[in-house]
């Protein structure tokens, strides 16, 4: 399917071919991932992270963003890590083993069908649209998730209408990345069902967003 036919009729999540697509883009991925690090560090600072929580790192690719998510919870904390490629997988294992940390779960499965160990204090989603735009994957992973969890989030969105053609490079910049456009212009909305509010702000130019919220205590 081409760019454009992808944008008008966008399709559900493919985990078939985010598996295809990330066994290409797992041994430079980090490299790749570099110019966003200043946003991981904000997205993940929105957690608010205390030292002994648990923390699920949502579609956690080559566990890139563990050193931060080990700042906040420390030691007697726990980071629980789902992917569902085994060759980013396999890069977060290596990690994990070269700085011997301990409190970390790793999990190879799609969010949709993944045993989350619980219960969960924060959920980072950095960059993880296909799971933003999944309701079962959203519903497995709120299931694992205490009220009053902190979440965080940052991804790629559409710019607002007087800033049109930047979309174009957000299609560009996301489609390596995501296997559906569904959603692109509030890609957080299926948040709403679990969140007592969600802020956000626009980032990139307003090709990207960053955000967060507390999950409610009664999901509706």
């Amino acid at each position: 399917m081409s760019l454009f036919d992808r944008f008008r009729n966008p399709p559900a999540p493919d985990p078939g071919l985010a598996i295809e697509r990330y066994r290409k883009h797992a041994p430079g991925y980090d490299a790749s991932a570099a110019r966003t690090m200043p946003l991981r560090r904000r997205t993940v600072g929105l957690l608010g992270l205390e030292p002994g929580q648990t923390v699920l790192d949502v579609a956690c690719g080559t566990g890139l963003s563990f050193g931060l998510l080990q700042d906040g919870v420390g030691p007697a904390g726990r980071i629980v890590g789902v992917e569902i490629s085994a060759d980013m997988l396999d890069l977060a294992r290596r990690r994990v083993a070269a700085d011997a940390w301990t409190n970390v779960t790793l999990v190879q499965a799609a969010m949709e069908d993944a045993v989350i160990p619980g219960p969960i204090d924060a959920v980072l989603f950095n960059f993880t649209h296909d799971v933003l735009r999944s309701a079962p994957a959203l519903a497995n992973v709120f299931a694992a998730v205490r009220p009053g969890a902190r979440v965080a989030v940052a991804g790629m969105k559409f710019a607002p209408w007087w800033a049109a053609p930047l979309n174009l490079l957000a299609l560009a910049k996301a489609r390596p990345y995501m296997t559906t456009f569904e959603g692109l212009g509030r890609p957080w909305s299926r948040l709403d069902a679990y969140l007592e509010r969600f802020d956000w702000e626009p980032v990139m130019a307003g090709i990207g967003y960053i955000g967060h919220g507390t999950v409610r205590a009664h999901q509706r």
